[in-house]
């Protein structure tokens, strides 16, 4: 009997750091290809093109472990919610990848015409994203119920930065008809900013029910404070 749960949490285990590594990637390549764009660099943004396939990989890859767990080892309570969680947020994770996929190749038809002076105007608003998905990640990785709330109450101050920066390039495109193919380039890598908010609202939703059972989806925070 030792011996199985031994083997039960050393796959938990295993599962957990694929998750962990998954993120990881996740934020690389928002990153890249985040700098791809400002700094006109295509060779970053082919690279999150590229990369984005390691992190589709390795969301099959937790599925199947995550099964695999389920069929040998039938776990119940907390020990089914870490599995469950951990395969929705692998799911997340990779929907963050694709947005920074979908950045990068944004950015890499950008490159090829003249530099858009406002285009800098979108990283204050990819800063408080990543922050977002820094702060899901890390209240799955503590199980940190408070921290896992708060993302979703960031997530409203996102919600207006992306408004209004779509409001502003919408305004500025119309004044420079030259441009506007850039600026709707622009304002679709706003929106892919704006979801990797919501993707990181959904870890954070993922790290509460693994931790409390509760379900905070569809502002439901107010039953959880409640029974608290």
């Amino acid at each position: 009997m030792a011996h199985i749960l031994d083997s039960f949490e050393n796959a938990l285990n295993e599962l957990r750091r694929s998750v962990l590594t998954m993120g990881s990637m996740s934020l690389r390549n928002l990153e890249i290809a985040i700098k791809g764009c400002v700094d006109r660099d295509t060779d970053l943004c082919n690279s999150a093109i590229a990369e984005d396939d390691e992190v589709n990989e390795l969301e099959m890859s937790i599925d199947q472990q995550g099964m695999e767990i389920m069929l040998r080892y039938q776990p119940v309570a907390t020990d089914l919610r870490k599995v469950l969680a951990a395969m929705k947020i692998a799911g997340n994770l990779e929907r963050i990848s694709d947005e920074a996929e979908s950045i990068a190749r944004r950015g890499r038809k950008m490159n090829k015409h003249h530099e858009l002076a406002d285009l800098h105007l979108i990283e204050p608003l990819y800063e408080q994203a990543r922050f977002q998905l820094e702060d899901a990640l890390r209240a799955y990785t503590n199980g940190d119920i408070d921290l896992a709330v708060s993302v979703g109450e960031k997530d409203d101050k996102l919600d207006r930065a992306h408004r209004k920066l779509v409001k502003y390039m919408t305004s500025a495109m119309a004044e420079d008809s030259e441009a506007v193919k850039d600026y709707l380039h622009v304002i679709f890598i706003i929106r892919c900013l704006e979801r990797v908010g919501d993707h990181s609202v959904n870890i954070g939703e993922e790290a509460v029910f693994m931790e409390s059972s509760h379900d905070i989806r569809h502002g439901n925070v107010d039953k959880l404070e409640e029974e608290e």
